[in-house]
């Protein structure tokens, strides 16, 4: 497998500057954040999960069934029940699951954050959901406001979480380091002297003179 398709390389990656790249479109709101800190950048290939309001089998099922790397990505939306605990969370690491990223609550926090697995949630309830609906694996999902693809490539930490699509992935990826690249090259006081250069300019054309 190549490295731009397992996620290798955008590890390196911060969501702010896949952010500058994709736009807003491909940013998770701000409700699905980290639920322990300090929370490691993850980046990896999303296998997409749909769980029914009030209950969790697939996400318990997808534990299963997603490859070493993955960020298993759920749509949910339910904030009254947990999609999964402290012993989901620890199967899913010991099986190499990257990280969770739900739209939804977890519970057993303590638990998953001693065990240092990357959760992204909406929050945290004890109230565990059902295990009886079937909903769906492999299929386009929304999380965060964000439409992921089975494959889309997740990347978060404390900053955010961004999703860059399959399809456009080394481009981005190329783009991403390039850009870093510039930015490690230029002092401070280089961007300092652009940077007032460019908002003085802006507020004289816009007639302000204080």
């Amino acid at each position: 497998m190549s490295e731009n398709n397992d996620g290798n390389g955008f590890d390196e990656i911060p969501p702010t500057t896949l952010a500058d790249l994709l736009g807003r479109a491909q940013v998770m709101d701000t409700g699905v954040r980290p639920l322990w800190q300090p929370m490691p950048r993850v980046a990896g290939p999303a296998f997409t999960v749909r769980c029914p309001t009030g209950d969790n089998l697939m996400l318990h099922a997808a534990i299963y069934r997603a490859a070493p790397g993955s960020v298993i990505v759920v749509e949910s939306g339910d904030m009254d029940h947990a999609l999964a605990g402290g012993n989901v969370c620890a199967v899913a690491q010991r099986r190499g699951v990257a990280a969770f990223v739900l739209d939804g609550v977890l519970r057993d926090l303590g638990e998953i954050r001693e065990a240092g697995f990357p959760a992204f949630a909406r929050g945290v309830i004890p109230i565990p959901g059902t295990k009886k609906v079937v909903g769906a694996l492999g299929e386009p999902v929304r999380c965060g406001g964000v439409l992921v693809h089975p494959g889309d490539i997740v990347v978060g930490d404390e900053e955010g979480i961004v999703v860059t699509p399959a399809d456009r992935q080394e481009e981005v990826l190329a783009d991403a380091r390039a850009k870093l690249a510039k930015e490690e090259a230029e002092s401070l006081d280089a961007w300092e002297a652009q940077h007032r250069a460019r908002i003085e300019k802006t507020l004289a054309e816009k007639g302000f003179t204080g």
